[in-house]
């Protein structure tokens, strides 16, 4: 048997990706759009006061393409939390003009692919800020999950150990070359959803994100063993902006 990989996990992470029915929500009364205009803003505000004692972070994103309308991206501590949240939405005014086009469970993870078993890593500071991070604002999002391949001749869960580290020290410096260009955040799913793991992106320029994502199909631990599902590409919005374009 292979050894595996060791992980650690940080914040809980839920990708909820929706679509707007412009249909219903310009058949609601004045009355009805102010009732659920009202409720977000105080969504937006309890998530603002989360994300400003750090027990939390949030984004919200427009999704381009006809895949989505909006998403989500929420980070808490747990997943009760997380199950709260997306309750509280399901109940509002507006999430009645609304439909769930995805949605993707996962935890914030680092292997130890890369890194050392000396001492405890979790007092590392920065180790906790990547375990538990503020969604960055930034212009640009992107999000796809992805497996590990599991067939045939390539079968990432036979390889040794020495030669998985390997691949993803070859794999992890082309993500480091774009430091400062995108931010990345890795989240896991095994056991949680129905990919392996997911895959966000953000960045000012959204060319960086075919840039990254091309130049990462020819090292050999995408080329060989990479499998990647739908992505999501969107602009981040501010809560201002997202309920100024319910008006537009």
């Amino acid at each position: 048997m292979a050894e595996a990989a060791e992980t650690l996990d940080g914040w809980y992470c839920l990708h909820d990706f929706r679509t707007i029915n412009w249909t219903e929500w310009k058949a609601f009364s004045s009355a009805e759009k102010q009732e659920a205009i009202a409720e977000l803003n105080q969504l937006f505000s309890d998530w603002d006061l989360n994300h400003q004692v750090h027990e939390g972070s949030y984004g919200i994103y427009s999704i381009l393409g006809q895949k989505a309308d909006f998403a989500f991206m929420l980070l808490r501590p747990t997943m009760e939390e997380l199950s709260t949240i997306e309750t509280q939405f399901n109940k509002s005014k507006f999430a009645e003009i609304t439909e769930p086009a995805y949605s993707f469970v996962s935890v914030v993870e680092l292997s130890n692919y890369l890194g050392s078993k000396n001492g405890d890593p979790y007092a590392h500071p920065l180790v906790q800020k990547r375990l538990k991070p503020t969604l960055p604002d930034m212009g640009y999002f992107c999000f796809y999950p992805m497996d590990k391949k599991r067939q045939y001749g390539d079968n990432w869960y036979m390889l040794p150990m020495e030669e998985r580290k390997n691949l993803m020290r070859s794999h992890g410096q082309i993500g480091r070359s774009y430091a400062g260009t995108i931010t990345q955040i890795i989240t896991g799913s095994v056991g949680l959803d129905d990919w392996e793991w997911g895959v966000t992106l953000f960045a000012n320029d959204p060319l960086q994100f075919k840039k990254i994502v091309y130049e990462m199909r020819f090292d050999e631990a995408s080329a060989r063993f990479g499998e990647f599902g739908p992505f999501y590409v969107g602009l981040h919005q501010s809560p201002d902006a997202f309920i100024q374009s319910l008006s537009l």
